[in-house]
């Protein structure tokens, strides 16, 4: 494990089964990494774990016939309903869908809740997607974690470094990604986030009609299999190339 400003070589995976490990989900809208990471996140939980999913906007804007404020409380609700769902925490952060800025405000915002947190694993969104607010928060967390973990910076928490940080597998951000994590998932976790991804009318295709819930319940499928899993979410690391078959917990 590195602090901020040192060279190391790519991030390991670990079964830390001794101590609780907790991984932060960020993404940029409401559903992106309940979908993208939100059975491996139930998996966690299960073990003994601890969860959290921070979500920088709502997506208030993904709906075309509910007004926004309207469609925010059901994302907002629905959201809350996931992290009870899968024993996870959910955290809410007040930015816009759409207009989610790229500035050191947002970034500081980020890193004093990697501070408070203190995550040992950080996922979030690749680096290159065809939704803007997707590849900001990429931008955003990863100078937010470099912020969370500097000792030299004052603020009002001390400083936390979150060891692993991984990017979650989402078809909106496909150009470039090559998975090169693949955890397998339990029974048990796959079930639970299964029936709780069904919770958000976007994933149910109520809103634009993409299939969201048939799409990333066959990926674990189709990640798994490769690794000889019958099902796993994938991830992509942020330094080097790697096969990891992952069993247990990061």
């Amino acid at each position: 494990m590195s602090e901020p400003g040192e060279v190391s070589g790519p991030d390991t995976v670990t079964a830390e089964a001794s101590r609780a490990i907790h991984v932060l989900a960020i993404g940029a809208h409401a559903g992106d990494m309940d979908l993208t990471a939100g059975a491996v996140l139930a998996q966690h939980v299960l073990e003994g774990h601890r969860a959290t999913l921070l979500h920088l906007t709502l997506g208030e804007r993904g709906h075309p016939r509910l007004p926004v404020p309207e469609y925010a409380k059901q994302k907002h609700d629905e959201a809350e309903a996931f992290a009870r769902a899968i024993g996870a925490e959910a955290r809410f952060l007040d930015y816009e869908d759409g207009l989610l800025p790229d500035d050191e405000d947002v970034k500081m915002r980020v890193g004093d809740l990697i501070r408070e947190l203190r995550p040992d694993v950080v996922l979030t969104h690749w680096s290159r997607s065809i939704h803007k607010d997707h590849a900001r928060t990429h931008r955003i967390v990863e100078d937010a974690r470099f912020y969370g973990g500097l000792k030299t910076l004052e603020r009002e928490r001390p400083a936390h470094w979150a060891g692993q940080l991984f990017y979650a597998d989402n078809w909106e951000d496909a150009e470039g990604y090559r998975p090169d994590v693949f955890f397998e998932l339990t029974d048990e976790a796959y079930q639970v986030w299964s029936e709780a991804i069904t919770g958000y009318a976007f994933a149910r295709g109520e809103t634009y009609g993409f299939p969201y819930v048939d799409y990333y319940r066959a990926l674990t499928t189709v990640r798994g299999a490769p690794a000889g899993f019958r099902r796993a979410q994938a991830f992509a690391a942020p330094v080097g190339s790697r096969d990891l078959r992952v069993r247990g917990t990061f």
